[in-house]
């Protein structure tokens, strides 16, 4: 199955587009009348100190929960408690704290807990990992090895992503470690990684499980200025990226793998407009 999204969904300048005048009262649930899934980031954003690591509530959850019909899916970007393996700098210069949350199966263990009420509606929990250089990773090896001590103590009843944002790590040691324990990879447009289309041409026999895009523009301060936080118009038209990026959608449905195609306002202006022109692409293509 395919699945559009968008990332995040609270946005006043969609009224027209996707919400009535009505719909600050829930946005999610006009919303979840025309689209199957949306990108949770709002938990992502959990490191705040060595004592001091935010999870979600449960009022949030439930409400989230009960905002969408019972087949909606969520992909959730999993805490960057346990994906940062250093804390934030404030410069560059300051000395690296190492995260003593980083891969800890306690947190995300009570990561999971938090979302109990809505299990039954999570899609995919995603894994996204900043760049790690040699300073925070000393290798492809080490990484691979310590995800995967990790990933096989997390609960088996989940789909799980993984973005990796350094292009060196894209090999095939890295894909097969994906296909071992059954995790999608999640392709990343923008944040300076190579072309999607260039990397699932190169690793596309390895893609076997379900599948996350996410459409990222690779200048997100540019397009803030060009529309003004104003997110109801394509600004930076895609064209010639789009009409690839529907061909690899297209080749991963015949697969029969399921696919999440979670597109950020970033992209090209307005996340539900780059939907519909790929549907276009979609259905154009297919004629």
């Amino acid at each position: 199955m395919i699945r559009f999204g968008t990332c995040s969904w609270k946005y006043d300048s969609w009224q027209g587009i996707v919400y009535t005048e009505n719909a600050r009262d829930n946005y999610l649930s006009e919303y979840a009348l025309k689209y199957p899934t949306v990108e949770i980031d709002q938990w992502f954003w959990s490191l705040f100190g060595t004592d001091k690591v935010s999870l979600p509530v449960e009022n949030i959850v439930r409400e989230y929960t009960d905002s969408v019909p019972a087949d909606f899916k969520f992909s959730i970007k999993v805490p960057n408690s346990i994906t940062l393996t250093h804390f934030y700098r404030k410069s560059k210069t300051d000395p690296l704290e190492p995260n003593p949350y980083f891969l800890s199966n306690s947190l995300m263990n009570d990561f999971i807990d938090t979302l109990t009420y809505m299990h039954p509606k999570i899609g995919v929990l995603m894994f996204q990992f900043e760049y790690l250089n040699k300073q925070k990773m000393a290798s492809l090896d080490e990484f691979l090895n310590k995800f995967g001590a990790f990933i096989q103590d997390c609960p088996g009843d989940f789909n799980y992503g993984i973005e990796i944002r350094n292009p060196n790590y894209l090999k095939p040691s890295y894909f097969n470690l994906l296909n071992t324990y059954n995790l999608g990879h999640v392709f990343l447009q923008g944040y300076f990684m190579p072309p999607i289309t260039d990397i699932y041409l190169n690793f596309r026999t390895y893609i076997q499980e379900y599948t996350v895009i996410r459409l990222h523009g690779p200048d997100r301060s540019n397009i803030e200025k060009k529309g003004k936080g104003i997110w109801d118009s394509i600004i930076e038209p895609k064209d010639n990226e789009l009409a690839k990026i529907t061909k690899i959608i297209q080749e991963l449905d015949d697969k029969n793998l399921d696919i999440y195609v979670n597109v950020n306002n970033h992209y090209e202006g307005s996340a539900p407009l780059t939907i519909e022109r790929l549907r276009d692409f979609t259905t154009n293509s297919e004629k």
